[in-house]
């Protein structure tokens, strides 16, 4: 075996201690993902197998090869204002209806990696309060969750590259909303970083501690989980939300036949799911 294969049987083994240690889901021809993701932390770690690194990765007293190994796995790419309708649902409804809350309007980000649509969520309502002044005159508490802690402090730091800024963001939301930092870096402005804060969450654990929301982003993340855990998920954001509050899912997750719990709106582009009392 070369040093950047992997068994069937080790796959196999992996794909299991992963759902048990995240919920994700790995289809049984993946092992290709789990090669190009694994392969990097060989060098890191001093390892010559991808094997030996996916055995030693599993046993508890190897703890910080665990949590490199989780942080590659569980680690996805995201954009700015990703599928840009959901933004647009929170400036043409959502917004509006909360307008007159004598509170911060509460949001959730679940799996937010490395900061891009908790950050489009706040420059989404510094828009929508230019032209609405007054409006929501609390403002926004955005609280943004990952599993990856490395995908977290990048999200803290709030610098960004180029190629980072390109994937979503015009060239009008980059002058209004970034400054410039070291290293052709670019940072998110004050304005914007300061409605939101990053925590470390695993989704199959208790959400209590975040306390309740009136808007839940959770875009993208379901459809790694088994159908067991994701109706645990739902149960939980459920008792997560306020009477009435919305839940935001990706634009082809669903969840008929999953919870009971929620009123599917639809709306003109996406859907909202509002929590049944």
């Amino acid at each position: 075996m070369s040093n950047r294969e992997l068994g069937n049987a080790e796959y196999d083994q992996f794909r299991e201690f992963l759902e048990h240690q995240c919920g994700i889901v790995l289809g049984e021809n993946k092992l290709y993902l789990v090669k190009s993701r694994l392969a990097p932390l060989m060098n890191q770690f001093g390892i010559d197998s991808l094997s030996e690194l996916v055995r030693r990765s599993m046993q508890f007293s190897e703890r910080a090869l665990r949590s490199a190994v989780l942080d590659a796995m569980t680690t996805n790419e995201t954009l700015w204002f990703r599928d840009i309708y959901p933004f647009e649902l929170l400036k043409n409804r959502l917004f509006p209806e909360f307008k007159s809350l004598q509170r911060p309007l509460r949001i959730w980000c679940a799996a937010s990696s490395s900061g891009q649509e908790p950050f489009s969520i706040a420059m989404a309502f510094l828009e929508w309060r230019s032209k609405n002044p007054g409006g929501l005159p609390r403002g926004l508490d955005i609280v943004g969750t990952d599993i990856s802690n490395k995908v977290l402090e990048q999200a803290k730091v709030a610098e960004f590259d180029g190629l980072a800024l390109a994937r979503g963001l015009s060239p009008e939301r980059q002058k209004r909303f970034f400054e410039p930092a070291e290293g052709n870096r670019m940072r998110v402005k004050k304005e914007v970083r300061d409605f939101v804060s990053f925590r470390h969450l695993n989704l199959l654990d208790s959400y209590t501690l975040l306390g309740k929301f009136d808007i839940i982003f959770c875009r993208n993340v379901l459809i790694y989980f088994s159908a067991d855990n994701k109706q645990k998920i739902l149960t939980q954001i459920r008792g997560s939300l306020q009477p009435h509050g919305y839940l935001m899912l990706g634009a082809s997750e669903s969840i008929s036949g999953l919870s009971e719990d929620f009123e599917m709106i639809r709306c003109n582009p996406g859907i909202l799911y509002q929590r049944k009392t």
